[in-house]
């Protein structure tokens, strides 16, 4: 695909170009970018090799097992085809990408993103350019093609105009640094499991509160982690410390 109407365009350097826009072809983004709201153009990284075989890596300096990809490739590619989007490389070594950051990147002009591929990059493509290392879980994939994507769909959706409703993303996983409230939805009764009665109480100010209660309970048992980080966790201290400050 090229490049879109309303200006929030990726670049994706890869060695498997084919497997760009994938998934994003399909529902949402995939209608998104028909309708030219974003556009995604996948550049072979193996078209800026110099050599005959047209290599794209070498053995790593030192020994070792795999093989890296050569920095004077992929900064070809790169040069050749940079403009004013942010360039993300997608490397288990990278910062963890968080929710703030994919809506500064949404908020853009685009992204640019390096696959990565073997053991990874040369690292004095990173010393040479202005590249962000950026990992999107602590788990090793084949390449960074799969992450790329998930950066993708991440930016996608907040674009205007993708999602059917503009506030339908706001009080999702991570927006407000908490996990998600439990959601419901009919049949009321199913299996022996009825939806908590609050939810059908009609009661908005009970249900506004027992889906923030939730997601601070959600997340202190999930990921405590979020909780120690977050704000506002002196203010909604665990319901067992309530309740004992109570009985005290």
């Amino acid at each position: 695909m090229g490049r879109s109407e309303i200006g929030w365009d990726a670049t994706v350097l890869t060695l498997y170009p084919e497997m760009f826009p994938g998934p994003l072809a399909a529902s949402l983004a995939g209608r998104a970018l028909a309708d030219g709201l974003w556009g995604c153009r996948a550049v072979n990284i193996r078209d800026y090799a110099t050599d005959k075989h047209r290599s794209v890596d070498d053995t790593p300096a030192g020994g070792g097992p795999g093989m890296v990809l050569r920095a004077d490739v992929v900064a070809a590619a790169l040069d050749a085809n940079r403009d004013e989007t942010p360039v993300l490389a997608l490397t288990p070594r990278g910062r963890p990408l968080t929710q703030a950051r994919v809506r500064d990147l949404a908020a853009g002009p685009g992204v640019t993103l390096l696959c990565g591929r073997f053991e990874g990059f040369d690292e004095r493509l990173f010393a040479s350019r202005d590249v962000e290392e950026v990992s999107i879980g602590d788990y090793v994939l084949s390449g960074g093609e799969m992450a790329a994507l998930v950066v993708l769909d991440a930016c996608v959706r907040l674009l205007p105009g993708v999602m059917g409703a503009a506030q339908s993303g706001d009080d999702e996983s991570f927006e407000s640094g908490l996990l998600e409230h439990p959601h419901y939805t009919r049949p009321f009764l199913w299996e022996g499991f009825e939806i908590p009665e609050v939810l059908r109480s009609g009661d908005h100010a009970r249900i506004a509160a027992w889906r923030l209660a939730r997601s601070w309970e959600d997340t202190r048992l999930r990921r405590p982690d979020l909780c120690q980080r977050h704000p506002g966790a002196a203010d909604h201290p665990p319901s067992g410390a309530r309740q004992k400050k109570k009985e005290e």
